[in-house]
């Protein structure tokens, strides 16, 4: 599916339309990815599979500028990028919204998923939504990430990211695909392409705006989090202080252990069966 962005950018997102084999009985789910992430990411296809197994047809988003949609995208996904969320959820034919709507986001896409069920305004019926690891503190989680030890991981990811710039140069123009060339660390690439691009001071100003910490008491619809308190690139502080139980529409499943956006076990993936059993308490 294509959506034509009416930002005045003439940026086009593309989403994979998967319909479940027994027809549409329920509510479609749209899946946003993690940083790096597209349509194609194992943990979006294997929860994409559960969900049309419930019989929910299943759109992979591919955010501004990744993956399938980098082609036609002069600017890139961030993880507060709401707007872009809300102008596609509007763009979706009525026949495929007339059921309602549910989110699932992971990481970088489950802290725009919470910030986008925070901010309400939703231009089709949105009746739940779910985030596995989302970053919910970036300054925090992006302070951690970039720490000794997560170097390995965080060198690879940044050449990804520098690497998709440069490969898009001519649609993001040379300014922004120089600065991040010039990028020694996440934080630095978020002060000095994501922030200034997006007109914010810098990566203070964009953490502090977009993190989905502060908007999660304002949250309306039933909302899923699921994370795991050793996940070796999002402090448990931010999970830990925050008064869950004050709010009855925050459903939580917090682990000891599984990493970020793992959860692989024997009998699957917990996050999944988490989500099965959410998604089951609805009806």
């Amino acid at each position: 599916m294509r959506f034509v962005l009416t930002d005045g950018s003439g940026d086009v997102l593309l989403g994979r339309l998967n319909q479940p084999e027994a027809g549409r009985a329920r509510p479609l789910a749209v899946l946003l990815h993690g940083l790096t992430g597209s349509e194609d990411s194992f943990y979006v296809r294997a929860t994409a599979g559960m969900l049309l197994g419930r019989g929910h047809p299943v759109l992979r988003l591919n955010l501004r500028g990744a993956g399938p949609s980098a082609p036609f995208c002069s600017r890139r996904y961030h993880a507060g990028r709401t707007g872009d969320v809300r102008q596609v959820l509007g763009l979706l034919p009525p026949e495929l919204a007339d059921r309602g709507v549910i989110l699932v986001g992971w990481s970088l896409g489950g802290n725009c998923t919470l910030k986008f069920l925070g901010e309400g305004d939703f231009p089709v019926p949105v009746l739940a939504g779910a985030a596995i690891s989302a970053p919910i503190d970036l300054a925090a989680s992006s302070r951690l990430f970039g720490s000794p030890p997560n170097r390995l991981y965080h060198n690879r990811l940044l050449g990804q990211m520098k690497a998709d710039m440069q490969a898009n140069r001519v649609r993001v123009g040379d300014r922004w695909a120089d600065a991040a060339l010039s990028a020694r660390d996440l934080w630095d690439f978020d002060d000095k392409v994501v922030a200034p691009w997006n007109g914010w001071s810098g990566a203070p100003e964009y953490y502090a705006v977009n993190s989905a910490l502060s908007f999660l008491p304002r949250i309306k619809v039933p909302a899923l989090v699921v994370h795991a308190l050793d996940d070796p690139w999002i402090p448990p502080g931010a999970y830990r202080d925050f008064r869950w139980d004050s709010y009855p529409q925050l459903y939580t499943a917090f682990s000891q252990a599984g990493g970020h956006v793992g959860f692989h076990g024997a009998t699957g993936i917990w996050s999944d069966l988490c989500l099965d059993l959410f998604l089951k308490s609805l009806v």
